[in-house]
């Protein structure tokens, strides 16, 4: 094996310090090219505070009013079937509890009977009806005011949540963290960063 004399090595140390200082120098002068900046496309709007009572206010005085004003047009057949099918099923269970009780109060009266199904049942069996259906008017009733108020609620909601900043700055990001301070032990870690 051929032996590298000193001279020969220090002139290989400087051409590779010479080559270390080019490339550097290289890399440094790419880094000082001029950047292409893109103008942010997400522009934050301006948040109206009083957006969510105004949808609440037009909900309450129509039902549906305030999920056109969110432009949510999709929710409409959802509170009109709901509030609608409650009036109809308290409407029909309040003609059946009229009929069930005019039936009671003929044959308290004495009189004539109207139907052949009404004059078979007992009178028993007419007040036990009544009051099942009395009682389904009345939980009719309490789903009217129920999706009533649920849909102002909604309307209320969804204007609040449609201002919500929701853009790629916000993140949150879990990750693991693998902790070595103990060898023995492999100790897992979890951390959540919330950026904005």
């Amino acid at each position: 094996m051929a032996k590298i004399s000193k001279d020969t090595k220090a002139y290989m140390r400087y051409h590779i310090i010479l080559l270390l200082l080019f490339f550097g120098a290289v890399s440094v002068a790419a880094q000082e090219q001029d950047k292409i900046v893109f103008k942010d496309s997400v522009k934050l709007q301006e948040i109206d505070p009083l957006r969510p009572a105004k949808a609440a206010f037009y909900s309450a005085i129509l039902p549906g009013l305030g999920q056109i004003y969110n432009k949510k047009y999709w929710k409409l057949p959802l509170v009109y079937g709901a509030i609608g099918t409650s009036t109809y099923l308290y409407i029909d269970n309040q003609k059946k509890y009229n009929m069930y009780r005019n039936e009671y109060k003929r044959r308290l009266e004495g009189t004539t009977k109207e139907s052949d199904f009404l004059a078979r049942l007992s009178e028993s069996q007419l007040i036990t009806a009544q009051k099942q259906f009395q009682r389904n008017r009345d939980l009719s009733a309490l789903f009217i005011v129920g999706f009533y108020v649920l849909n102002i609620v909604d309307a209320n909601i969804d204007a609040a949540l449609s201002q919500f900043n929701v853009n790629e700055r916000l993140s949150f990001k879990p990750t693991l963290i693998n902790s070595d301070a103990n060898f023995a032990n492999n100790n897992v870690g979890f951390e959540l960063n919330y950026s904005f």
